[in-house]
């Protein structure tokens, strides 16, 4: 298993320098160094803590890291710096560690004679196969710093897409469980207190109340048990979606569940449209565009439409067509792709389209944040008043027990 390796070394002009790289054993680590001209001092596994089992789950390079990596070695290229000192300048000076020995082992592949896009190609984790695709069509192109200058632009718009989601949700998040953390105390700590005076008291309880007390003494004798379900609950739905007929439900849920629903569905259609600008734009090919536009559009009735038009084009036919059939492609979308076709221009138009599907995004996160906040907090006022008007109904017959 790969591991990240710190070293020690002496350059060329023999100065003392640090640094990390990626490699399945230290002999690895000693030879790259050796390739690079350096004398190494030491090499030993870096200790990263809570940090590094975190990447776990991760590679611990963010969509922004990316941005600015692709927008400064834009910059480089275009200023004249050869394609092996802009590497060994960007891996250096990267503020994300990870990302830097992820520089380092592409730098490495170039200088071994590998292509830009065939050492990228070898990190899938980090260069997806968009990215991988349009550096590809750079580099055929003569192109490399005007591609990567789109793919910036790319990525920052998909980044802000990303946040303005994120904005809409985590409100609603935040609040739903400051809701069950108070229902929760209630159950736990309050209500049991109101349950030894019913019981001196004697008497009939309301269902309401019942059920209260009911849900409090399950929630405290067996919360183990609810806890497993709930887990249980989570891991079943995570691997249900992972299957093919998971992940199409959710992805057909996802877009038309009420008030989210627009808000998922006009992210998968900016998301299709910038996509597809960006490759054709490229240069990529049309059947390799629509490949990858399928794999990173990440949701299933986007993509079956696209395989759709996949088939459609391998025979010849038009790319508006297809999409037509498929109701998750509204008409102005299917129309401005059928003009775009007529006159040349199909890149622009999608553009155009994935242009106002972020506008659309924009107003609707505007409009979810305003309609949202006074129905939460009516929610949470429903939530804690039925549970309160619960625990004081027998109150009104305390007078009748108390005689």
């Amino acid at each position: 298993m790969a591991e990240t390796y710190a070293y020690r070394v002496r350059d060329r002009a023999g100065r003392l320098q640090n640094g990390t790289l990626v490699a399945d054993s230290e002999q690895l680590v000693l030879t790259r160094l050796r390739e690079m001209g350096m004398v190494p001092i030491s090499v030993e596994v870096k200790k990263e803590g809570l940090s590094r089992e975190i990447r776990v789950f991760g590679t611990g390079i963010k969509l922004k890291d990316l941005v600015v990596f692709s927008r400064q070695f834009a910059t480089m290229i275009n200023s004249g710096l050869s394609l092996l000192r802009s590497l060994a300048i960007l891996e250096q000076q990267t503020e994300n560690k990870r990302l830097g020995a992820v520089l380092a082992e592409v730098r490495l592949d170039v200088e071994r004679g590998a292509s830009l896009s065939q050492a990228l190609s070898k990190h899938p984790r980090v260069f997806n196969r968009l990215y991988v695709a349009m550096v590809r069509a750079g580099e055929a192109g003569g192109v490399l710093d005007t591609t990567l200058l789109r793919l910036a632009d790319t990525l920052e718009r998909e980044l802000s897409l990303r946040q303005r989601v994120k904005s809409a949700m985590t409100y609603q998040i935040v609040v739903g469980a400051f809701v069950m953390l108070i229902l929760a105390a209630m159950l736990l700590f309050i209500v049991p207190q109101f349950k030894d005076i019913y019981t001196e008291l004697g008497g009939v309880l309301p269902l309401p109340t019942r059920i209260l007390v009911g849900i409090s003494d399950g929630l405290r004798h067996y919360w183990y048990v609810v806890l497993l379900v709930v887990i249980g609950m989570i891991v079943g739905i995570r691997q249900f979606k992972k299957t093919e007929r998971g992940r199409r439900m959710f992805d057909r849920f996802k877009i038309s569940m009420p008030v989210f629903g627009p808000l998922f569905h006009k992210t998968a259609l900016s998301r299709f449209c910038r996509t597809l600008g960006s490759l054709m734009r490229s240069g990529v090919p049309i059947l390799q565009a629509l490949d990858i536009v399928s794999e990173t559009t990440n949701n299933a009735i986007v993509s079956d439409a696209v395989d759709d038009v996949k088939t459609s084009v391998k025979e010849g036919e038009s790319i508006a067509k297809p999409l037509a059939g498929h109701d998750v492609f509204p008409p102005m979308v299917v129309q401005m792709l059928a003009v775009g076709e007529e006159t040349g221009s199909v890149d622009s138009m999608v553009d155009k389209v994935a242009d106002f599907y972020d506008d659309e995004v924009t107003s609707t996160v505007d409009a979810l944040t305003s309609l949202i906040e006074p129905i939460m907090i009516a929610f949470i006022g429903a939530a804690v008043g039925a549970a309160v008007i619960a625990l004081y109904m027998p109150m009104f017959n305390l007078i009748n027990l108390i005689r």
